[in-house]
């Protein structure tokens, strides 16, 4: 019985470890900046949908490729020095 009582907090603990968990609360923090800088230049709270949607559209795509070379260890300066 012991065991079932610790099986949610060790599931938990994987979950929290998880590179696709840890790639979920990078992705959210760069959301929650957007909408505090665009509700800034607006001059009201813009909301999470809203800045959601924004961040998708304008910066999702170029904001993983940076990712993708940051954990491959590469930067676009070291791959135009290697060509």
């Amino acid at each position: 019985m012991t065991s079932t009582a610790q099986e949610p907090a060790t599931t938990r603990e994987f979950v929290k470890q998880s590179s696709l968990y840890q790639e979920f609360l990078a992705e959210r923090e760069e959301i929650l900046k957007h909408k505090w800088l665009e509700s800034e230049r607006l001059g009201y709270d813009i909301g999470f949908e809203r800045a959601l949607l924004d961040w998708i559209r304008k910066h999702r795509e170029s904001w993983r490729a940076a990712r993708r070379q940051q954990v491959s260890g590469s930067t676009p300066a070291t791959e135009k020095k290697a060509s």
